[in-house]
């Protein structure tokens, strides 16, 4: 399982937008990475200052950290393309009747990044179980 540092989910991020920028040849996975760069041109500046490999995101500054972000979206990409855990391909589909695309996924963030925070804070493992019925909870709403 690839489970890079701090500092290469933020390199590899970088260098994607770096690349694409400079039109130079990129990989499967870092022209997904910049297809959800693209779609957040406010991190465009993020991925661009000489020090973002140090810059700190804190809550207290009230703001989300890009890399971070771009992760989730990178990950949330990769449980849609192999339906794992399995019934995220149908709640997003069901989440797509309302929102579009984008929106959806950032619904599947928010879920994502509760069932995380949740399990931190207990100390326990992951549940798929209470992540795909957050997800469910939420397709069903408008």
């Amino acid at each position: 399982m690839f489970n890079p540092s701090r500092d290469q989910a933020r390199q590899f991020l970088i260098d994607a937008w770096r690349k694409h920028k400079e039109t130079e040849i990129v990989t499967p996975l870092e022209a997904m990475a910049v297809e959800w760069i693209a779609q957040h041109p406010e991190y465009h500046a993020d991925l661009e200052r000489p020090d973002a490999l140090t810059v700190e995101y804190t809550v207290e500054q009230g703001r989300t950290n890009p890399f971070l972000h771009l992760s989730m979206h990178l990950a949330i990409a990769e449980q849609l393309s192999i339906d794992q855990p399995p019934g995220i391909v149908d709640a997003y589909r069901r989440l797509c009747i309302t929102r579009d695309a984008h929106s959806a996924a950032h619904e599947i963030m928010e879920c994502l990044g509760e069932v995380v925070w949740e399990a931190q804070r207990l100390g326990k493992p992951f549940s798929n179980d209470a992540y795909l019925e957050l997800l469910r909870r939420r397709a069903t709403r408008s």
